[in-house]
């Protein structure tokens, strides 16, 4: 099992959350330690030398920020994991900004998540390894992948599961940010979506927003959504640590995502538009991979499409280096990503934004829509 004899030290006050997490980790071979609010968890660092501590920072008592930093004191070698409602965004940046490897947000969409998380903490921890570590760490990513393709196995053959995860990864149809509105309708024609989009800030001044279709369209797909954010927010945790610029370099992105997925080994390809938007600047810059979406700026009522450079889509062994187009936005011009089908381009002219729906009478895809103001 790819946890297999890793002490974790797992501090939550939700009583149903804490036994379902522990009983998984426990279930990939961890050894759990539980605490229920953050002087227990303490005590408990203080007793016993772990290999991570995962953390809610919504503790009662001694709150989840002044826990970590005391266990900074203690030990600055062990890495951690926060976990964090959407509303608290500030306490995470502060929490990676002490030390923590990576962050988490409720409700956890799927609880391989959790596990991908400690491994890449670990990989990444600061502390020197000998070479036997460095081969159990190995051999514990490698297992991970087996499992990767176990739980993609229960998708295929679940609907109602695929479906729930999925639900759970995509954003209201209005997002609203400080500089920025991003807004989208995508249509579904089976329980699954074979389309996925997403955006994020970056920093104070950056934006990053992408629109992604799925090859196989089944079930898969859900695991495709889970398995790009993943990796995205991976990049965004370097970012904030100021170990990577990657997230707002569309070009080495795509090639960053595109070695995951062939790494993932699930066979999985996809089409993607993805776009930095710098928000003081107003410029944007836009990469593609594979064919199955465009890319437009809107004046009013009148979408001009971006000619982007050709390449594979991702998870394709024979992904060449996608080519980006720069350019700054005009006043009330706007980026599009969407589908071919007309019926698409018309409800976006028609600004009928409604997120993800089901709906049989319209072509499966859709569009989003970025305006800054």
């Amino acid at each position: 099992m790819a946890l297999t004899d890793v002490e974790i030290l797992f501090v939550e006050d939700d009583p149903i959350f804490r036994h379902v997490v522990a009983d998984f980790l426990q279930g990939q071979g961890a050894k759990v330690h539980l605490a229920h609010d953050g002087k227990e968890g303490i005590a408990l660092f203080s007793q016993t030398t772990f290999d991570i501590v995962i953390a809610d920072l919504g503790l009662p008592g001694l709150g989840g920020l002044p826990m970590l930093r005391q266990m900074q004191d203690i030990n600055p070698a062990v890495p951690s994991i926060v976990i964090s409602a959407n509303d608290v965004m500030a306490d995470v940046v502060e929490a990676l900004r002490i030390g923590a490897s990576d962050y988490l947000t409720k409700p956890v969409a799927d609880l391989f998540i959790i596990e991908q998380a400690i491994i890449q903490a670990m990989l990444t921890a600061a502390t020197p390894m000998n070479a036997s570590g460095q081969t159990h760490l190995h051999e514990m990513n490698e297992l991970s992948y087996l499992e990767l393709t176990d739980n993609l196995q229960l998708l295929e053959q679940n609907a109602q599961a695929a479906k729930s995860v999925q639900q759970q990864l995509f954003p209201a149809s209005h997002i609203l940010y400080p500089r920025a509105v991003i807004d989208y309708s995508l249509f579904k024609n089976n329980d699954v979506s074979a389309y996925f989009i997403d955006s994020t800030m970056v920093g104070d001044s950056h934006l990053v927003m992408y629109m992604a279709h799925f090859h196989p369209e089944d079930n898969s797909a859900a695991f495709g959504c889970v398995l790009l954010k993943s990796f995205i927010n991976q990049k965004l945790k370097l970012f904030r640590n100021g170990l990577s610029t990657t997230l707002i370099e569309p070009d080495n992105m795509l090639g960053y995502l595109n070695k995951r997925m062939v790494r993932s080994g699930l066979h999985i390809l996809t089409d993607i538009i993805y776009v930095c938007v710098d928000l003081q600047q107003y410029t944007v810059s836009v990469g593609q991979a594979g064919n199955g979406l465009r890319c437009y700026l809107r004046h009013d009522n009148h979408l001009m499409p971006l000619v982007l450079p050709s390449a594979l889509q991702l998870g394709d062994v024979n992904w060449h280096q996608a080519g980006v187009q720069r350019r700054t936005l005009l006043n009330d011009e706007k980026l599009c990503i969407g589908t071919y089908h007309q019926q698409h381009k018309q409800q976006l002219l028609e600004n009928r934004f409604t997120g993800l729906v089901y709906q049989t009478d319209i072509n499966a895809g859709g569009f989003m829509q970025l305006s800054c103001h």
